[in-house]
């Protein structure tokens, strides 16, 4: 074959690639899954960076553990498999990263590697590898092991840099409460101020100390320690204001749509204001609902593992049910539920009805008309 028909054959199989037509979803731009990885990795440092600087070098060591354990886990999965090693694309390096910001820096070494090891092989692997895990396989890698080892991770929380672990501080002289603001999550606080048997043994020796506790718990300095990220948690969530910095990126990069953490976030904020006083509907601050918002995981859940392009819906109405969904599941487990915080449940729930709501919220054809 001469050189000329050698390019012609190449000019035809491009314009071929080029007019086919494929399965929808269409792409409107071509972007590699090695950038969009590598773009969600360096929009999570800044959260990374604050956590070493609330924490110290101990953060970064479990971050690095777990990144570690992914990426040798995906290669050895995927050699085994006798696959391509894909572990430059960077999506095992973010499963590590996410795992290990879902503890905190006290945790022992092994937590993270496990939890990443967990996540890969179980959360991904199993089901076919990369784009075909129906849930995300960083939060399956956390239940996992708050399941499976809860003394490990609900134990041994450390302050940070200003000595303050649920940025609370009460002057009420009574043991009980002292205990609790010293010793506990801001999560975990609001949580005993709404155990009915808490409240009455506080209110017993101190009238109404659970909601002057609850106000100050939203009170203004609180909503800026939580904002900021001077206050106690998890490696990579105890920041509002550097997980919203790299979300920025992504939105900017056009990698995350809105709709997911707008709807999730908001929903979280009506029903927290309806739901949240102690005292009956909408007796909560105002400044509660914010404080919801800030402590625990959300922003990390709504902004960084409810839009993962592979378990959230394609359609944008199907977005918006998904969003009010994570909100509404992450509500309930906070106020009813056994554990203070309930975004990890919340987003594997809703993982899980994605195909319904897709089916459900698929856009009609142009010119469809339904059966008589």
């Amino acid at each position: 074959m001469s050189n000329n028909e050698k390019k012609l054959k190449q000019v035809g199989q491009n314009n071929q690639d080029l007019y086919s037509v494929t399965v929808s979803p269409h792409m409107s731009e071509y972007r590699s899954v090695k950038s969009v990885m590598w773009n969600v990795v360096f929009a999570l440092l800044p959260a990374l960076i604050v956590g070493i600087y609330l924490f110290g070098m101990r953060a970064l060591l479990l971050t690095v553990y777990g990144v570690i354990a992914a990426v040798l886990c995906e290669a050895l999965i995927q050699k085994l498999r006798k696959q391509p090693i894909t572990v430059n694309d960077g999506s095992a390096v973010i499963t590590g990263m996410l795992v290990a910001f879902n503890f905190h820096a006290a945790a022992p070494w092994w937590i993270p590697v496990l939890g990443s090891i967990f996540a890969i092989a179980i959360g991904k692997h199993v089901f076919g590898g990369l784009g075909h895990n129906p849930m995300n396989p960083a939060l399956l890698g956390r239940v996992f092991l708050v399941a499976s080892f809860p003394t490990y991770t609900a134990a041994g929380w450390i302050p940070t840099l200003r000595n303050s672990i649920s940025g609370i501080t009460s002057n009420m002289d009574i043991p009980a409460v002292t205990d609790l603001v010293s010793s506990a999550t801001p999560l975990a606080v609001i949580k005993s101020l709404r155990d009915p048997s808490f409240v009455n043994n506080i209110n017993e020796a101190f009238p109404n100390a659970s909601q002057i506790l609850m106000d100050e718990a939203a009170s203004l300095p609180t909503i800026q320690n939580l904002f900021w990220g001077n206050i106690g948690g998890c490696i990579g969530e105890v920041s509002a204001a550097a997980l919203l910095l790299g979300a920025l990126w992504l939105a900017w990069k056009r990698i995350i749509e809105w709709r997911i953490p707008t709807f999730f976030i908001l929903t979280v904020f009506v029903l927290t204001f309806i739901f949240g006083g102690i005292d009956g509907l909408f007796s909560a601050s105002i400044l509660l609902p914010f404080f919801h918002i800030f402590a625990g995981g959300l922003m990390l859940g709504a902004l960084y593992m409810a839009t993962d392009m592979v378990t959230s819906p394609l359609t944008k109405k199907g977005r918006i049910v998904f969003g009010i969904g994570c909100g509404f599941m992450t509500v309930v487990i906070r106020f009813v539920g056994g554990y203070p915080e309930g975004v990890t449940f919340a987003i594997l729930l809703m993982n899980l009805i994605v195909p319904l709501i897709d089916k459900h919220t698929r856009p009609k054809p142009f010119g469809f008309v339904p059966d008589k």
